[in-house]
Formats: structure tokens, sequence, C-alpha cells
């Protein structure tokens, strides 16, 4: 009896073992009923290829690309696109806004800044003037500062003196410019630059940087300048009658203690000391054949000048001429890159360093804008100055050296100075 009670109940306790395990397994079948009804991947049985295997896995992880999880998408896409960087290139943003008139105005703001300055630059100079007219451009620079109708000269310089402005103007072969930096008084800004000059308005660009606002700049300038001709008349059109062309000349006025000499030169060399410069630079400096020496380039719409200043003792003037022809020349036949990397760099440095204020950015817009018809950016600008190698430099300097007329001018005493054969004999080599 005693045996049969034991038996009896060890079944009793292991009863709810088993009924403890069913119940897990339905439970467990009960959570995966929803999921069955979501299609799975169903693996390929054991008795497939080994590339049957391959080609199901492939196939389940496109499948997980044609439909990715959306968590992972916030940032990135696994499928490549087309993207633009032309607005980080482009930086700093320069806007150009065309009237109806064909007045052009280009602004770059930089509400950070405490200064602002207003440009109006006319593509007309002294290039454009006929016998009649000798003398015009130079005159309405002067009249700029004259005052005008509401104000007269007095007025005008004490209202901008009183904002803490500065006024300037100058006037080229090319155009005409003039400029007002004013500090913290953007709201008198636009009230005072206007002034009534005589050309057509396809000619002009309004130019403002700094402190400034595109639409409120516009706005003004579309109230100021209604008064210009409407003559469509464009710089090219005028160039394209009057095609530049340069003649070989000489000038000479002995009146002055030292002698200045232009000639042809590329780089620019300070002779305080004899540093690792150009070569020009260090014969010139180690020989101490002049006080001082300056190299300087002009552009205008279609075409350029490029020269060297220098000033030097009477009894050096035929030396240093002699130095500057042969390296001038010598572009013709030799150029090393290493020079030709040194001003590619000293050409970039010179340009960012002279962006560095409102009136220099105003001022670049302007030139450009005249020059090209847009502004440039530096991504473009360093592109274009790093393709220029030594094989460019050669070709260009046969192009506009190699046998070529030159213009001469000195002021002192140029007894010594060789006469213009001598310089145009030098510019090119007898090499057999």
């Amino acid at each position: 009896m005693a045996i049969r009670q034991l038996i009896n109940l060890t079944r009793r306790t292991r009863k709810p073992v088993y009924s403890f395990t069913s119940l897990r397994s339905l439970s467990t079948a009960v959570a995966a009923a929803p999921d069955s009804a979501v299609s799975l991947p169903h693996p390929p049985p054991p008795t497939a290829m080994t590339y049957d295997r391959l080609a199901e896995s492939v196939k389940q992880k496109l499948e997980k690309l044609e439909d990715p999880d959306p968590r992972f998408l916030r940032y990135n896409s696994p499928h490549p696109i087309l993207d633009s960087h032309t607005d980080i290139l482009s930086a700093p943003l320069t806007r150009v806004t065309t009237l109806p008139n064909g007045l052009r105005i280009a602004t770059e703001s930089n509400l950070a800044s405490a200064t602002a300055t207003v440009g109006v630059f006319i593509d007309a100079g002294s290039r454009f003037e006929s016998e009649e007219t000798n003398g015009t451009a130079h005159f309405l620079e002067h009249m700029i500062f004259k005052g005008t109708e509401r104000r007269n000269a007095r007025e005008l310089e004490e209202e901008i003196e009183n904002m803490g402005g500065h006024l300037n103007a100058y006037t080229s072969r090319s155009r005409r410019h003039t400029t007002r930096r004013l500090k913290d008084k953007q709201e008198k800004l636009y009230s005072i630059i206007y002034m009534p000059l005589l050309s057509s308005i396809r000619l002009w660009v309004v130019v403002a940087s700094g402190a400034v606002k595109h639409e409120d700049f516009v706005e003004e300038v579309k109230k100021l300048f209604t008064k210009l001709s409407s003559d469509p008349t464009t710089a090219s059109e005028l160039v394209a009658k009057e095609p530049a062309i340069f003649t070989g000349s000489e000038g000479f006025l002995d009146r002055s203690r030292f002698h200045r000499f232009d000639g042809y030169a590329v780089d620019v060399g300070f002779l305080e000391s004899k540093c690792n410069c150009s070569e020009l630079a260090q014969r010139v400096g180690i020989n101490e054949i002049a006080e001082s020496m300056m190299a300087f380039n002009t552009n205008y719409k279609d075409t350029g000048l490029f020269g060297v200043y220098a000033v030097a003792k009477p009894d050096c003037l035929d030396d240093l001429a002699y130095a500057i022809m042969y390296e001038m020349t010598k572009l013709c036949y030799r150029v090393s890159e290493a020079d030709v990397i040194r001003a590619r760099n000293q050409l970039k440095s010179s340009l960012l360093l002279h962006i560095d204020g409102t009136s220099p950015v105003a001022e670049d817009i302007g030139r450009q804008m005249l020059t090209y018809g847009r502004r440039i950016p530096y991504a473009e600008l360093f592109a274009r100055i790093d393709a220029v190698d030594a094989s460019t430099v050669k070709r260009v300097a046969n192009r506009f050296i190699f046998d070529r007329d030159v213009a001469i001018s000195a002021v002192g005493p140029i007894q010594g100075l060789p006469d213009y054969n001598w310089f145009k004999r030098r510019t090119y080599w007898l090499r057999y």
C-alpha cells in the first residue's frame, strides 16, 4: 500500500510540469501567430545547390535596399544622387539684379560688418573721348565733389564726414568710379549716392558691399537712378568701333634728380634686401643698379598693359635697362616651373590679402562686372591661375614680347639711357 501511494504521489507531482510545458508551448504558438502572417524569407532547402543559396541571399539583400528602414535614411541614402556645390564654391555670394532699363545692381551682403560701401562704376573713360571732348572724364570726376542740387560742396563733405564716411573717385582710360564708405548709417546711405553723369545707363553698375540688404538697396536705386540716358549702346560696341592698337614709342624729360624708366616685367621685386625672389630682383639687388623697382599690370575691356617702374642713379641706367630686357626676353626661351609656382602663390595671396574691407570688395565687384560681366568666384579664379604652367608662360611671352614694340618713358638725367632701337633689338635673342 505504501508503495502504491508513493507511485500515485509521484504521478500527481509530474502532471503540473507537463501541464506547464504544454501551456508554455501554447503561449509561444499564440505569440507567433501574428508574425506568421508576415511573409518571412524562406531559406532554400538543405538539398539546394550552393549557387542557389548565394542567389537567395543576394535577392534578400536587394529587397532590403528597395524598401530600407527609414530610421537609417535620415542623413544619408543608399542610392547615389547628383548634388550641386555651386553655393559653396561661389561664396561669398554676389547677387546681381538687372532693372528693366538695363541698369545692373550687384551687392555682397555682410550684415555682421560695421561699415557699408556704395560704388558707382561707369564703363566709359578717356579712351572714348574725341579731340573735342578730351578731358571730360577727368573733369566729371572732380565735379562729383562739387555738390548736388540739394547740397553744395561743403554740405556734402560735412554730411559724409559726420556719418564717419569716406568719399573717393578715380578715372582710368576705360572707366569712371566713385565710392562712398559709411559707418552705421544705412538709413542715410541711399539719399546721397546719386550723381547725374551723362552716359548710357547700360554702361553703369551700382555696387554695394557690407551692411547692406540687397532688396532694400535695389528699391532705393530704382527711385534715384531714373534720369539716365536710355541709349542701348554698350561698351563692347564702342570698343568694336575703335579697337585698341599698341604702338611703340618713347618719351623723355630731363628735369629730375633721379631717373624713372618704364619697360617690361612680370614679377615684383623690392630691393631692400637681397632675398630669394625673382631673378630680375636678385640681379638688380646684388649689382645695386637701382634704388627701387615695382611691376604693374593694368586690365582693360579688350587689352591691357604690363611693365616695370624702376628708379636708379644716372650711371646705372645702361645696366638696369639690360637687366630688365634680358630677364623679360628670357621668358620666351627658358621658364622654370619653380618660378611659375612662386608667381602663382604670390598672385593668389595678393588677391586674398587685397580684399580686407568693404571698399576693396565693392571695387572688385564693380571692376569684374564691367570687365567680365560677372564676378568670378575665388574657386574658379584660383583654378584658372593653377592652370598656368611654364609652357603657357612661354607661349604668351612669344606672342607679346618676342620681337614686339615697347613703350619707354624716362624722367631725369637720361644721357646714359639707350635709345628705342636698342630696346627693340633686345626683345629677341639670336640663337643658332
